[in-house]
Parts: C-alpha cells; sequence; structure tokens
C-alpha cells in the first residue's frame, strides 16, 4: 500500500501528505478494492467478488472487472469513469487517467479487452478496445480511439488513433495533454501547401498566355 502510495506523489504534484491519499484519492482505493475482489474472483467466489467490485464502482466512480489482472503501482488520476474490462492484463507502472475505457468491441469470447505492458500512459477519455496490445512505455493521447495494437515507446493520437511518434530516444512517463501531435492538422496544413503552389504554377501559365495573346 506504501508503494501505491509512493506513486502517487510521484505522478501527482497535488499529493502532500501520506494521510491525505490514503483517505481521498479514489483511484487508490479502486485499485485496494480490486485486489480483495480478485483474490475471491480467484478462489471462484464470483458473486462476492462482482458485489466487491460494485460497491467499488458506486463508492469511487472507478469499475474494474474483479477478474483482471493488475500489476504492481497503477496510478489512477482521478479516475471518474474509468472502466477496466474482464480480460484486461495491465503491467507495472502504467498510468491511467480519467475517463478511459479499456473495452471490448463486440460480444466475442475468451480475450477480448487490452492489454497495456509496463509503463504505458493511457490519457483523458481515451477508448482503448479490443484484443490488442499497447507496447511498454507507449502513450496514448487524449480522447483517442485504439483499434490495433501500438509498438514500444510510439505516441498514438486520434480516431482512430494513428502513430505519431516512434523513436529510440528515452520516453517520459508524463504526456503534455495541450500539446498533443495532430495528424489531421499536419495533412490539412500539407495540402493547402499544395493548393498553394498549383495556384501560383496556374497564375503563371496564365500570365504567360496572356502575354503571347498581347504579342500576336
Amino acid at each position: 500500500m506504501k508503494e501505491d502510495m509512493d506513486v502517487v506523489f510521484e505522478q501527482d504534484p497535488a499529493a502532500r501528505t501520506y494521510i491525505e491519499v490514503f483517505l481521498t484519492y479514489s483511484g487508490l482505493h479502486a485499485v485496494w478494492s480490486h485486489r480483495i475482489a480478485n483474490t475471491f474472483y480467484r478462489r471462484k467466489l464470483y458473486f462476492l467478488a462482482r458485489a466487491i467490485s460494485q460497491l467499488a464502482r458506486f463508492l469511487t466512480g472507478i469499475e474494474i472487472h474483479p477478474a483482471a489482472k493488475i500489476g504492481r503501482r497503477l496510478f489512477i488520476d482521478h479516475g471518474m469513469g474509468v472502466v477496466i474490462g474482464e480480460t484486461c492484463e495491465i503491467g507495472n507502472d502504467v498510468t491511467i487517467f480519467q475517463g478511459v475505457t479499456l473495452g471490448g468491441t463486440g460480444k466475442e469470447k475468451g480475450k477480448r479487452h487490452p492489454t497495456l505492458k509496463d509503463k504505458a500512459l493511457i490519457a483523458t477519455g481515451a477508448k482503448v478496445l479490443g484484443s490488442i496490445t499497447i507496447g511498454e512505455g507507449a502513450k496514448v493521447g487524449a480522447g483517442s480511439v485504439v483499434l490495433e495494437d501500438v509498438p514500444d515507446h510510439a505516441t498514438v493520437v486520434g480516431i482512430p488513433g494513428k502513430v505519431v511518434k516512434r523513436n529510440g530516444e528515452k520516453v517520459r512517463r508524463d504526456l503534455d495533454h495541450n500539446n498533443l501531435p495532430d495528424p489531421v492538422h499536419d495533412r490539412c496544413q500539407q495540402l493547402q501547401r499544395e493548393i498553394d503552389e498549383l495556384n501560383m504554377e496556374l497564375a503563371q501559365l496564365k500570365e504567360g498566355n496572356s502575354n503571347a495573346n498581347k504579342n500576336l
């Protein structure tokens, strides 16, 4: 439990004291409740496990299926509206912000929810759907919808999510939410530049034709 609280101090500058974190951080309460629920679920006490998870959902606004596999030091920031599905697998040192859904894409059986590797970060409002893998150290931008695997140390944004950054440099665990790459905006700018160049060429052709007519 102290390890979980230490992560809060590492990730949240608003955290001040252990007693404050212990009593007021809903993300911690949800994770701790899940550990209890998961213990009962693994012992096939399914009803009791679901009852605990639903009570935690009522108290924290975070829904974690008791069968989900969660590693160490998961940090859920604020947490309201977070949903973690039954077959989710979450590694160590993962960060999840409010409004995130780790869900399925339908009524398929078996592994149908995402796998998040160590140090992945899922930003506010992102939806990660289906039996896909978010690579180690990867980042999913706010509001993105991810339907395909994300490589290690990549940044994904957009609907549907597209990889906009991937290199061998060390990737920080934080994410600058107000300065995300925008592939749609970049493409629009490229198209505008091409249109401007075509307009210039067309104007030059018109000017050439006008001069030729005058000479005639």
